[in-house]
């Protein structure tokens, strides 16, 4: 069987696959575990696997760069390095991907019907493939297109200086610089600590009234970022929806950024638990106005294909893939 894992700063999901004669796999076991519970990965291996597994190979997608099949996790205090596993697992075949990686390898694999376009132009185009994904954090990856088939290439991308594009958003970076006068990177927007960012720049702003159900904090009971995306979704308050905003609209800035970056005229997918929830104002025209705005270079951008994936398990089904 092969051990697939996608790990991050929120949830490890470890699942094993078992291969079929036609070349497909079939899952055998799934399981969540919260990351931040566990010192180690290598804890939460030996909760995972039954006592008589037989695994042939094992592939990680981890939220971090990886170095020479080492990795010292972004969002966790965990250093994952391929040579222990191997020892760990007493197999020859253990391999780390970058989460972004992982999640690339799983966009090529999904069906139609996972995935919700989101660009009213778009034209079917063979070449690179961008991949942006907001959650915990921001990642970003690339799909190389050699002419015959997509490799992955790994980034570090969303944490890339940000770069306003409107007067407000001038404004936000003097803002966040007062937080973090080293460096502001888009992954201090783009991911789910960024809304309260963008909550407490505008309410700090008096752009309108404080909302009473966004607490000053998180709490253990209460998301707070949950609950300015929510109230934001729904325009039930006014600082959230402006938050919402906002939110969409530099995360169709920085997918647009990418996308020129690689060259990406094979398209964009757009992954992370993030875009799912906030999905009608991904579609409301924000988002790729925001992607298109790039001057000279409107045209390339006006028929790039961008999609939205819905299915919250395509950096396992890339890992799963990576051996198959």
């Amino acid at each position: 069987m092969i051990l697939a894992g996608d790990i991050g700063g929120t949830k490890t999901v470890l699942a094993l696959y078992q291969p079929l004669d036609d070349g497909g796999l079939q899952c055998q076991r799934e399981q969540t575990f919260p990351s931040q519970e566990f010192a180690q990965l290598d804890e939460i291996l030996t909760a995972f696997l039954p006592d008589q597994a037989s695994v042939s190979a094992a592939c990680f997608g981890i939220a971090g760069p990886v170095v020479n099949q080492r990795c010292q996790t972004t969002n966790l205090p965990w250093l994952v390095d391929a040579g222990q596993l191997k020892r760990q697992l007493g197999i020859p075949r253990v391999h780390l991907l970058n989460d972004l990686e992982a999640m690339a390898l799983g966009m090529l694999a999904l069906p139609g019907q996972d995935l919700v376009e989101l660009n009213p132009n778009a034209r079917p185009q063979a070449g690179n493939i961008a991949v942006i994904a907001a959650g915990t954090g921001l990642g970003e990856a690339i799909l190389h297109w050699d002419g015959e088939r997509h490799s992955p290439i790994a980034t570090e991308g969303g944490h890339c200086d940000f770069a306003p594009q409107t007067g407000q958003q001038d404004l936000l970076l003097a803002y966040l610089r007062q937080h973090y006068p080293e460096h502001v990177s888009y992954e201090r927007i783009l991911s789910g600590p960024g809304f309260s960012h963008l909550y407490d720049f505008l309410r700090d702003s008096q752009f309108a009234l404080p909302c009473p159900a966004v607490s000053d904090s998180n709490t253990r009971e209460i998301d707070r970022n949950a609950v300015i995306s929510r109230l934001g979704l729904h325009d039930e308050d006014a600082l959230c929806t402006e938050a919402v905003r906002m939110f969409v609209e530099i995360y169709g800035a920085e997918a647009g950024n990418l996308a020129l970056k690689s060259l990406a005229v094979g398209g964009v997918f757009i992954g992370g638990g993030i875009g799912p929830k906030i999905r009608p104002k991904l579609e409301n025209g924000i988002f790729m106005q925001a992607f298109k705005n790039k001057g000279r270079f409107l045209p390339l951008l006006d028929t790039v294909s961008v999609k939205l994936s819905l299915n919250p398990h395509t950096p396992l089904i890339g890992a799963s893939r990576f051996f198959a």
